[in-house]
């Protein structure tokens, strides 16, 4: 008999299941028949799949997050304009247009990984079979995968901010000063990219089945959502330490604190409060900061300098992507640029 756990699980799949099959059949294979695109029916399908959990998880989100900043919200702005690009890197997002993106472009070379790892007797590592009868029942299994990938994930956001050329794809995350519930998937498009690559790849290295996949994909969005919230809400001291709150990432977004060189008198290198999901690593390698008040978020270069304006990060989507990628560029060659002579005067 199934526990209630398994027994939601399984009626969610077949629900989903049957929805996916219908919405494929109905709508998505008839205009693959007419493209002669059929080639390209099994990634369709799973393409289906995300696009119906994503538009799921958006449903849920908004509904419960919603209300709650209307009802306690931490910052009380004039209008929620800036809020608006933010929905719409949440539907790319969250709809698989950027697995699309990443299967066009990459899955070729995983199959071509993978078939180089078994001709050479190397198995995926998985975690689920270490103990078993213990580490294969299906909610052990996913806290296993969502623990190491959130390891993982802690490392990959740390680069991120520390690598110069990177941390200007992922100002764009940065830049938004309203954050919302939508505010999670604000990034640059080839930020995206290099993060679904990396994650798609390791959950294939350490043998994440694909459900399984999609369940972590679809907990760890609605968490971030929350995450980046504007909700006056507290985890209390105890549940601060087990789950990254509200609060606790949003001081990582706090204007030259939370994610640049800290106070004079903090060591703390390249900000505070990295965690996706789990702030273990943060208290573990000591990047935690649970005290600090909360302080306006954004990118310090965004604020006016004495001598003139702060840098555009650009209003709309076109416009952020184009100048994250620019200053991406202008960022890599900065080394290779001709040294700056001082004027002479004439004599």
């Amino acid at each position: 008999m199934l526990n209630p756990i398994d027994w939601i699980s399984h009626a969610t799949s077949l629900l989903i299941g049957e929805a996916q099959t219908w919405v494929f059949v109905t709508l998505v294979q008839p205009v693959l028949y007419h493209f002669h695109l059929m080639v390209d029916d099994d990634f369709a399908y799973d393409g289906v799949l995300w696009f119906l959990a994503g538009l799921l998880q958006i449903g849920v989100v908004y509904a419960v997050l919603r209300p709650l900043e209307a009802l306690r919200p931490l910052e009380v702005w004039p209008n929620r304009r800036a809020v608006r690009v933010d929905v719409l890197y949440t539907f790319i997002h969250r709809l698989g247009l950027i697995n699309l993106v990443l299967f066009f472009t990459l899955q070729p070379a995983f199959d071509s990984l993978q078939e180089w790892f078994r001709l050479r007797g190397i198995d995926n590592l998985n975690l689920d079979a270490l103990w078993p009868g213990i580490t294969d029942r299906p909610l052990i299994s996913f806290l296993i995968y969502l623990i190491v990938l959130d390891f993982a994930g802690y490392w990959y956001h740390r680069a991120q901010h520390q690598i110069q050329w990177w941390w200007e794809l992922h100002a764009v995350h940065h830049s938004q000063r309203q954050l919302s519930l939508w505010s999670d998937d604000r990034n640059h498009v080839l930020d995206d990219v290099l993060m679904a690559a990396f994650f798609a790849a390791l959950a294939l290295l350490i043998g994440v089945p694909p459900n399984q996949f999609v369940a972590l994909s679809l907990v760890s969005g609605a968490l971030q959502s929350l995450q980046h919230a504007n909700i006056r809400l507290s985890f209390g001291w105890l549940g601060e330490r087990l789950l990254v709150s509200p609060r606790f990432h949003r001081l990582h977004h706090a204007v030259g604190y939370g994610h640049e060189l800290g106070h004079q008198n903090n060591a703390r290198l390249y900000g505070c409060n990295f965690g996706l999901l789990l702030p273990w690593w943060d208290v573990l390698f000591r990047s935690a900061d649970f005290t600090t008040p909360l302080q306006p978020t954004g990118v310090r270069a965004q604020l006016a300098a004495p001598d003139g304006q702060g840098e555009d990060y650009g209003d709309g989507f076109w416009a952020q992507q184009g100048l994250g990628l620019r200053r991406m560029v202008r960022r890599l060659f900065a080394p290779f640029a001709a040294p700056t002579l001082p004027d002479r005067q004439p004599r």
